[in-house]
């Protein structure tokens, strides 16, 4: 990935005349079965670059009550463009209910927002949505004349959970934002996809948040080489994630919730903590309660892991 980086041709992306920049853009459109494809710098910027295409100020977009848009973002969407967050309860398998979604929507009311998109996240908490789901949510939004964005920070993890192509997850879908700094492994970047039409207006306000970048083609190689090489190995981090929960179970038996590459140890902090503290002791550094394989974590280092759950 280095090497590509360094070997990288570039323009001036402001242009439009960085031509990795464009091949990556290219690339991913193609990928996701879209139109195009707009390199960002972060999933945060991704988001808030599809909530301000797809909506105007005084309108209205459903999300999760922990979904990563409406919670860790700033509150950009309501700040920078007017619009009002609506959020409402994830099922526990990660998904909007169908009827909390229906119940969210205003009426044609002066008094009300205007509702004017749903943006689900795919993977939550590691849980990838179904197709069938997926499926129900865009008819629904359809029906509705609402738009459909998709946080797909880890939408890749989702299509090897499923055996899915990743274009079959977003086909009912008309924006998605996909982060290549996760488990793909580059060192920066995102993507919005989508329409022509919504990339367009995106690219303007990309520019206009300062989001415009020169010769970017540099780390835009690090994001082809990502979706060229490091999508299939994703299936690594699940594989390392089960043998870690595996052991955690023979532990602590079923406060241990593992789905993709995510584990969650539901324990109390009288044993978290003191856990925490003698795996560092053994040299494992963890972030207390979720727990995220990647792939930096090697086989070798799965297996130091394990001994330091065993030896607690």
């Amino acid at each position: 990935m280095r090497a590509a980086m360094a070997a990288a041709e570039v323009g001036d992306d402001v242009y439009g005349e960085d031509p990795t920049v464009n091949r990556l853009e290219a690339l991913a459109a193609e990928r996701f079965g879209k139109q195009a494809a707009l390199f960002v710098t972060s999933g945060t910027q991704a988001n808030l670059l599809a909530l301000l295409g797809h909506c105007q100020r005084g309108d209205e977009f459903i999300a999760g009550q922990t979904a990563h848009a409406y919670r860790f973002e700033a509150g950009g969407a309501a700040v920078l463009g007017g619009i009002q967050p609506q959020p409402i309860p994830f099922t526990s398998s990660g998904e909007l209910p169908l009827d909390g979604i229906r119940s969210a929507i205003k009426p044609d009311n002066i008094h009300f927002a205007r509702t004017r998109l749903v943006c689900l996240e795919n993977t939550h908490n590691g849980m990838p949505l179904s197709l069938e789901y997926l499926d129900a949510v865009s008819a629904l939004c359809g029906e509705q004349g609402l738009a459909l964005h998709m946080d797909g920070a880890r939408v890749f993890n989702a299509a090897v959970a499923l055996g899915a192509p990743v274009q079959d997850i977003v086909r009912g879908c008309d924006s998605v934002s996909v982060c290549l700094s996760k488990g793909l492994g580059a060192p920066v970047g995102s993507l919005l996809i989508g329409s022509v039409d919504l990339i367009e207006r995106a690219r303007r306000y990309r520019k206009m948040l300062g989001g415009g970048m020169r010769q970017a083609g540099v780390i835009a190689a690090a994001g082809l080489w990502a979706l060229e090489h490091n999508v299939q190995r994703l299936a690594e981090d699940h594989t390392h994630a089960a043998r870690i929960a595996a052991a955690l179970r023979d532990r602590f038996g079923d406060a241990i919730r593992q789905v993709t590459n995510m584990l969650f140890l539901d324990l109390p902090n009288t044993v978290l903590e003191p856990l925490i503290a003698h795996m560092r002791a053994l040299g494992v550094h963890v972030h207390r309660e979720r727990w995220v394989l990647h792939r930096d974590v090697t086989e070798n280092d799965v297996s130091q892991v394990i001994e330091a759950i065993r030896t607690f």
